[in-house]
């Protein structure tokens, strides 16, 4: 029915909610998402420190023995200052690439060892296997080990240069391997050692 002159105005019709922003909430909340999940990565790291504790050396284990580095990896580019006789004329007219050394000790039983590991890069495997020819023969000399040079000296320990020594060599490639072995306390097992510096062969190659 029209309204009645003269009749005051009824209330106004109520005006509609306002429109939420559903997209700019949905960046907001992302947002926020994000700067938690960051916030808690920092307290995170912060909590638990990334950098691994340092890790004692563990011996190298070839069976059944456990070869412990007591000395080195003693390296040099001149092979000739580090040997003797005719060992020291070879690498005079030879010279070696690298050279690295290292002393390591062996217990085994009621028995313990000193083992010299010694590794030659030559610059060709001809020369690598004249090396090893000549330092198979008696009377010929050798690379100095770290006890004979005097670098190592723990009290007691062999002269694994001594003529009560093992000795053993081989060739990889230009690289040639040698290896000198001695009991402590004048211990006497010649298989066992023998044994313990054939396994020492093994160690060369990863002698840098």
């Amino acid at each position: 029915m029209p309204a009645q002159a003269g009749s005051p105005p009824g209330p106004p019709a109520p005006s509609p909610p306002p429109q939420r922003d559903t997209k700019a909430l949905l960046v907001r909340g992302a947002g926020l998402l994000v700067i938690a999940v960051v916030a808690g990565l920092v307290w995170y790291l912060i909590r638990h420190d990334s950098t691994p504790a340092p890790v004692a050396q563990e011996p190298v284990k070839t069976s059944p023995f456990d070869y412990r580095l007591v000395e080195g990896p003693n390296k040099s580019a001149d092979c000739a200052a580090k040997s003797y006789d005719d060992t020291k004329k070879f690498f005079q007219a030879n010279p070696c690439g690298s050279l690295a050394r290292g002393l390591y000790t062996v217990e085994y039983g009621d028995a313990k060892a000193l083992v010299s590991v010694v590794k030659v890069s030559m610059p060709t495997a001809a020369q690598a296997t004249a090396l090893k020819a000549l330092t198979d023969r008696d009377g010929t000399g050798n690379v100095s080990d770290l006890v004979r040079d005097g670098t190592y000296k723990a009290a007691g320990a062999p002269k694994v240069s001594g003529d009560q020594a093992e000795y053993e060599s081989a060739v990889t490639g230009t690289d040639v391997t040698i290896v000198l072995a001695d009991f402590y306390a004048r211990h006497r097992d010649d298989v066992l050692l023998k044994r313990i510096a054939t396994g020492a062969l093994e160690l060369g190659p990863n002698l840098h």
